[in-house]
């Protein structure tokens, strides 16, 4: 015998003034995420001057903060070993610039003979250029504009603007030594005063494994593509040296800094090595050769050895590190570039410990 089908009661529907309610209500919820959305990019525009040396001062403190914690395992106070730490983090840049300042101070001066090389070289491209040239004074008598839009400056505005920004420069780097220092020496008092102000402890629980994943990807990050760089400084300095391109240790060095701003960064490299070319290269081939070995040495270090150490500790999503790099270098330049991945990495870490289903094994 068939058993009697039973019927499943009707879904209730609620009334439709309610469901408008919802509706409005949600959409207001949206539109106070967008605008705070919106008021934080402005406020991060707007504070660039303040923020941008203390967001970059956070960004090397949480690479140092292993050092520190070390250090302090071993009896030493926190001041001492977040003075220590930054000593010799200062101590490493000054080096590197000590080290950097004469090879730069030589190219400097062979711009003018590199900038004659290159209209040499590109002599024969000259027809298309006066093309392209006329074409657009002639757009600009269409429309109405005069074909030149060049402007002739003032002859003190340089001047000007160095005198004016001198001491803003110097008031930035103080106030990154400054936070930076107490940074390293406050991180867990820091984190204490946030846990104490979490009365729920499930509240407690996930700002605890907040900072505790923050560290944990920041730092091991950092540590791992400094190391990462490191090694393709000495590996494209071997390489230019191998190809009789002058100053090797000048051009390793700027490659493990710039190496820092994924893609952006090696793309300017190139374009360096191009112009270093043009000055020891009497072909446009042989100016390729110095720009060519770079990106070899860069395609290896991008395609096996980066994954091999990073990859397997943490995944990003290309795209979103595309977006990532792109919004902070529009609101902050180059330092922007720089803590683009670290700010990324923090957003994740907050966003597995707060949104359902995002957690990852690797980070437990």
């Amino acid at each position: 015998m068939k058993k009697p089908e039973t019927k499943r009661p009707p879904i209730a529907r609620l009334p439709l003034k309610i469901e408008i309610d919802l509706l409005l209500a949600r959409g207001a919820h949206a539109a106070v995420i967008v605008l705070g959305i919106v008021g934080t990019v402005f406020a991060l525009h707007a504070g660039a001057f303040i923020l941008m040396p203390v967001a970059l001062a956070v960004t090397v403190g949480l690479m140092l903060g292993p050092a520190a914690a070390w250090l302090e395992r071993r009896g030493a106070a926190s001041w001492v070993s977040s003075a220590a730490v930054v000593l010799l983090f200062i101590a490493a840049v000054c080096v590197l610039a000590l080290a950097l300042m004469g090879p730069l101070s030589f190219w400097a001066g062979e711009l003018p003979r590199i900038w004659n090389r290159l209209q040499i070289h590109l002599a024969e491209l000259r027809g298309p250029i006066n093309a392209l040239k006329n074409l657009q004074e002639e757009m600009g008598s269409l429309i109405g504009g005069s074909g030149s839009t060049l402007k002739v400056e003032q002859e003190g505005a340089g001047v000007e603007d160095v005198a004016f920004l001198a001491p803003a420069i110097v008031a930035q780097i103080l106030l990154f030594m400054a936070s930076l220092y107490f940074f390293v020496a406050t991180r867990n008092d820091i984190r204490a005063a946030l846990l104490r102000v979490c009365f729920n402890r499930r509240l407690r629980w996930r700002v605890a494994h907040i900072f505790r994943d923050v560290e944990a990807l920041v730092s091991r990050y950092l540590l791992s593509i400094t190391a990462i760089n490191a090694g393709l400084g000495v590996a494209v300095s071997l390489v230019l040296w191998l190809v009789g391109v002058p100053s090797p240790l000048l051009w390793g060095a700027l490659a493990g800094l710039l190496n820092f701003v994924i893609y952006i960064g090696p793309a300017i490299m190139a374009v360096i090595l191009f112009a270093v070319g043009l000055s020891i290269g009497d072909t446009i081939g042989q100016s390729l050769v110095p720009p060519l070995a770079f990106l070899g040495v860069n395609f290896l270090e991008a395609q096996f050895v980066t994954p091999m150490v990073v990859g397997r500790t943490m995944t990003l999503n290309p795209f979103l590190v595309l977006l990532a790099l792109a919004f902070w270098l529009w609101l902050w330049g180059p330092i922007g570039g720089f803590i683009a991945i670290p700010a990324l990495l923090i957003t994740i870490a907050i966003a597995r410990n707060i949104l359902p289903g995002m957690s990852s094994p690797e980070m437990r």
